[in-house]
């Protein structure tokens, strides 16, 4: 049986997913990409930067929010997608079978989805499949999670996912530990301190940390109460998890981490070269 692991691409180095939330509420920067206009603004600023992927969403999924009707999650994505996609690779964010297939109509080739219920869409559809842990969904998930071994049920959650991708003819997966999705800051920190485990299942592992609120309490600085702010939490537990064989890290400020990873090209190449006589 073809693992879709082996299939998917940039297996080789990292790979950086912007963020393009096109919402009102998202925890981050909710309202200042609504707009169409803003939002392929931002998206192609991405692109620039440094993104492979850009991924737009056009619902929330920050702790207590609320789901949107398809209806108005369509109208704010679909001109985004279709812009964009003329830039590079898309995905759509979304929990929703028929938000998801008229995405990818408009040019989106990989469902980002954080309900891990979209695999056999994917496998219809033809494109790759972002499958997330997460217990509980967004508007109850952070009241009170519980778990009597972190790890070990995310990993076993994934595997089932690969072996669902597997069983659906899926080429191209992605699987992410789902970072503050119904996980406690112990969580979190679990996950990402044991993550090489999960880059032992095969697949690409996916991570999404920025800004997220856990990072607030781990400066030496104390808390940080603007999410715009944790930047400098968010790329050191980026390069952590790339360390540890991340193979794509989703951003909101895509620059700073494009500008480390080209450093650390520039000098795994200096490193591989002969040095003249």
């Amino acid at each position: 049986m073809n693992n879709p692991a082996t299939q998917a691409r940039w297996m080789q180095r990292p790979v950086i997913m912007g963020i393009v939330n096109v919402t009102p509420d998202s925890f981050s920067d909710g309202g200042r990409y609504l707009d169409t206009e803003a939002a392929l603004l931002h998206g192609r600023e991405l692109f620039a930067q440094g993104a492979s992927i850009v991924d737009v969403g056009g619902e929330s999924t920050r702790p207590g929010a609320h789901m949107v009707t398809e209806d108005e999650e369509l109208r704010r994505v679909l001109p985004v997608v279709e812009g964009l996609a003329e830039c590079g690779t898309v995905s759509i964010d979304t929990r929703k079978a028929r938000v998801a297939r008229l995405a990818v109509q408009a040019g989106a080739t990989i469902v980002n989805d954080v309900s891990a219920s979209l695999g056999e869409v994917a496998a219809e559809l033809g494109v790759g499949w972002v499958a997330m842990h997460a217990q509980g969904d967004p508007e109850t998930m952070q009241r009170a999670p519980k778990y009597i071994d972190v790890v070990d049920e995310v990993y076993r959650f994934l595997e089932d996912r690969l072996v669902e991708a597997e069983r659906l003819g899926l080429r191209e997966l992605y699987l992410d530990p789902g970072i503050g999705f119904g996980k406690t800051a112990e969580h979190n920190l679990m996950l990402l301190g044991n993550l090489s485990r999960f880059v032992g299942l095969g697949a690409p592992i996916l991570i999404g940390v920025s800004r997220k609120s856990f990072l607030a309490n781990l400066g030496r600085l104390g808390p940080i109460a603007k999410p715009s702010e944790r930047e400098e939490q968010t790329l050191a537990a980026n390069i952590w998890a790339i360390a540890q064989g991340a193979r794509v890290v989703r951003v909101h400020e895509v620059a700073p981490l494009a500008e480390y990873l080209g450093l650390i090209e520039a000098m795994e190449t200096a490193r591989s070269t002969e040095c003249p006589i």
